[in-house]
């Protein structure tokens, strides 16, 4: 017998019929022999509720107050499943993230977990329970509640099953499995069955909403088999991730993404001397706001420019922070500009293989869509383009790398159609 930790998000949760369908799903990896710890999102759209509803009581909301609040969403689909399966015969328990013992940094909305306490874990499971955990939340050492930010059940299922070493974590959501591009851009395109944990952190990264980054990176780190399966098709395996020295490289690309949900800030006019960007980008991390692209130009006069982007919501806490940061003697404007998307390629198969950086801009030009940004690494390139010319870059770029027949898009934001 071993353990297994599945993760179910707001949508398979949404209504007491969906939940009962999830009991059913848990019992009956329950009765396969496994000791069973299933993590749960808030139902449908309640977090998008709560902060709705904090943001009519004051268009700033506390970020203390504001996980105090959030974190009431997963306990009522914690307690309401746990409800559902003692209905049906079998032991449950419920527990929050603070009854588990999810230990996390001292920062509230973004926390990451430091520690998992097993030993409350251990003690139900050997008592024949079921648990019911509440994702997306934690507890920093001093007793103070924090959330995980967009995404966090994810990760804390995959942390959950680390540190239990569980044999398997199995992540539940709408869709049967990971796609390297969007089905409703390039139509009748099938599904990964395979998928590396360097890939899939990428298309993560880049634009993938079917999992957390954080729990991708957790997953590769300790090693934990990870799939992504349909709440609905409980007969369908999914996406198996694993890691990329499993894997035979057949493609150098395995998925194409598109992100429409950062924002370009450009600086002009910064003095060109040492310090300045450590100055910049160190102010922005101290607030906890990450920067993905960057690009500096060449200096002249003794000036340059600095373009990065930054997720959307950030957007004006980096203004306000740039603006307050006073060493860094900006004489220019900040100029901001959210009509962009990035679209990226993915791929271990990149490794090693000139080429693909060439053969990507190519299909872009030929679509006559223009570059703003770029940005690589080993397994990824990522441009910068208009937000109305993502989807054909999506296509050209499937089309391009032999991804149409048999493999399929992700994106995460609304994208305009073409």
């Amino acid at each position: 017998m071993g353990i297994i930790v599945q993760k179910f998000g707001g949508t398979s949760v949404a209504d007491a019929q969906k939940i009962h369908n999830v009991a059913n799903a848990v019992i009956r990896e329950k009765e396969n022999g496994n000791d069973v710890i299933v993590v749960v999102s808030a139902m449908g759209h309640t977090t998008d509720h709560l902060i709705k509803l904090a943001k009519e009581v004051t268009p700033n909301p506390d970020s203390r107050e504001l996980d105090m609040l959030l974190s009431t969403g997963e306990q009522v689909s914690i307690a309401l499943l746990a409800m559902a399966i003692q209905s049906k015969g079998y032991k449950a328990v419920s527990m929050n993230g603070q009854q588990v013992g999810i230990i996390t940094e001292n920062i509230h909305s973004k926390a990451r977990i430091v520690d998992i306490k097993t030993e409350k874990l251990k003690k139900f499971l050997n008592m024949g329970n079921i648990i019911v955990v509440a994702g997306f939340q934690g507890v920093t050492s001093e007793g103070e509640i924090t959330t995980l930010g967009r995404g966090g059940s994810d990760t804390s299922a995959v942390a959950i099953a680390a540190a239990l070493n569980a044999d398997r974590c199995d992540i539940y959501t709408d869709v049967e499995g990971v796609y390297a591009t969007d089905p409703r851009i390039v139509p009748n395109i099938q599904k990964t069955d395979i998928i590396s944990y360097e890939e899939m952190l990428e298309l993560a990264r880049v634009g993938a909403n079917v999992l957390h980054p954080r729990s991708v990176e957790t997953a590769k780190q300790f090693n934990v088999p990870l799939r992504v399966r349909s709440s609905f098709k409980l007969d369908n395996m999914g996406t198996l991730i694993i890691g990329v020295d499993n894997m035979e490289i057949y493609k150098p690309v395995a998925g194409v993404a598109a992100d429409s949900s950062q924002v370009r800030i450009l600086l002009s006019n910064l003095p060109d001397i040492p310090g300045t960007a450590a100055k910049l980008f160190g102010a922005l991390a101290k607030n906890n706001i990450s920067v993905d692209m960057i690009i500096q130009s060449l200096a002249r006069n003794g000036e340059n420019s600095i373009a990065f982007t930054v997720a959307e919501e950030d957007l004006k806490a980096a203004v306000e922070t740039i603006k307050n940061q006073n060493d860094i003697n900006l004489t220019g404007e900040i100029l901001t500009d959210e009509d962009i998307a990035k679209v990226s390629i993915v791929g271990a198969g990149m490794v090693d293989r000139p080429g693909i950086a060439a053969d990507m801009f190519r299909a872009l030009s030929e679509k006559n869509i223009n570059i703003k940004m770029i940005s690589t690494s080993e397994i990824k390139i990522s441009c910068l383009v208009e937000k109305n010319n993502a989807k054909e870059a999506i296509k050209a770029l499937c089309k391009e790398f032999g991804l149409e027949s048999n493999e399929a898009a992700v994106v995460k934001g609304d994208l305009p159609d073409v």
